[in-house]
């Protein structure tokens, strides 16, 4: 499964594609230079059951790690996400 960023200046989404179909899409908007709001996660039906919500938040993760920046997760499944795995809340926004 590769995951791919699309972004701009105020928005930006992450998208999970797997034989040339889209198995998921998490959307994001910019809040300031330094963070981002996750605000929708959407699985495709058929990928259903296989972690492609979870891996479109890890690559957030990354990213935000990478260039040091913070995520609000106000996405109910983004949430959820974070709630579970403690080893990634050095991201959250506080």
């Amino acid at each position: 499964m590769e995951i791919q960023q699309i972004n701009d200046t105020r928005k930006g989404y992450f998208e999970a594609i797997e034989d040339g179909k889209e198995a998921g899409k998490m959307t994001y908007t910019w809040a300031g230079d330094s963070k981002f709001i996750i605000d929708h996660t959407e699985v495709s039906p058929d990928f259903n059951g296989k972690g492609v919500g979870k891996k479109l938040v890890m690559a957030a993760v990354d990213y935000a790690r990478a260039n040091n920046l913070k995520i609000i997760p106000l996405c109910p499944f983004a949430k959820s996400v974070f709630d579970k795995v403690e080893e990634i809340r050095d991201v959250l926004f506080s």
